[in-house]
């Protein structure tokens, strides 16, 4: 399935959202779950700054989703995220059984800024979602927003 207009829309979303959490002082992460209808259904920001580093939006989504929508319903959604699932978000979206997942950046460039920023990694591994949901449906990264997730990523690490 190709990137829609609508995708980036809601990309462009979370990359508000994104944008919210670094505000808040949380890691610069955002979500939004999408129906198969292209209704958004839920949202979520990054809320990891009070020391639960499991506070992400993505599986703040997937629990939302089990509690909210039927099987049929999470099969068909998609979530427009700023970044690729973490391992624990990926695998969350797979118990859940989420659709679609269209991330503006991907893991491994993540990865590769903190490395070209001089910065340790991430304390988990900077897998591909199909490393841990390897039937999943993945679109991404998307080379039009790399620019501006990757400038809320080095101002939320490499602050003046």
């Amino acid at each position: 399935m190709a990137l829609t207009d609508t995708d980036l829309a809601h990309l462009r979303r979370a990359l508000a959202l994104a944008a919210e959490a670094l505000a808040a002082g949380d890691e610069p992460f955002g979500s939004v779950l999408v129906s198969g209808a292209g209704e958004v259904r839920a949202e979520a920001r990054n809320e990891a700054g009070g020391g639960d580093h499991t506070r992400h939006p993505e599986f703040a989504l997937a629990r939302w989703a089990a509690a909210h929508l039927t099987p049929e319903e999470r099969a068909r959604a998609t979530v427009c995220t700023s970044g690729e699932h973490c391992p624990m978000c990926a695998a969350a979206h797979g118990w859940t059984g989420l659709g679609r997942i269209v991330h503006a950046a991907s893991a491994a460039q993540l990865a590769g800024w903190l490395a070209e920023w001089g910065l340790p990694p991430a304390p988990v591994a900077a897998l591909p979602v199909t490393a841990v949901v390897p039937g999943a449906l993945v679109e991404g990264p998307v080379p039009a927003l790399t620019e501006e997730i990757r400038a809320l990523h080095h101002r939320a690490r490499v602050r003046p």
